[in-house]
Parts: C-alpha cells; sequence; structure tokens
C-alpha cells in the first residue's frame, strides 16, 4: 500500500511497477483508496463480424403517418 501523497510524487515509478505487472494499492489515511493494475491488452476487432445481421433503415422513406407526426 502507498499513500496518496506517496503516489503523487512518484507516478511515473509506480506506473512502471504496474506496467511491469505489479498491482499497487493507493491508500488515503491508512485505508485503501485505489487501485493500480495493468490493463489487459486489447483483442484484435475483426471486420465484418456483424455483416448481414443489423439491418440499417435508417436512409429509408417515412411512413405517411410518421411523416405526419413529425411535421405537426
Amino acid at each position: 500500500m502507498i499513500n496518496v501523497h506517496e503516489a503523487k510524487t512518484q507516478l511515473s515509478r509506480l506506473l512502471e511497477r504496474v506496467r511491469a505487472g505489479e498491482e499497487i494499492v493507493i491508500a488515503k489515511n491508512g485505508r485503501p483508496y485505489a487501485r493500480l493494475c495493468p490493463l489487459e491488452p486489447a483483442r484484435p476487432r475483426t471486420p465484418g463480424l456483424l455483416n448481414g445481421t443489423v439491418e440499417d433503415s435508417s436512409f429509408e422513406p417515412l411512413p405517411d403517418e410518421e411523416l405526419a407526426a413529425w411535421e405537426r
């Protein structure tokens, strides 16, 4: 556990330790307050994953009833 003041003055060093895999708990008044931990690597995106499963009707003309409701 590291207190808030120490964390503020040594943030760059703490981030390097976290990057190396360490988890650090920051305490305020001796009580755990926050945790610094490494992020999981982002999964690569797969283009076209939802291809054909989403219907896009945003460019279709509105039905007459809907159009009339917007023009009121």
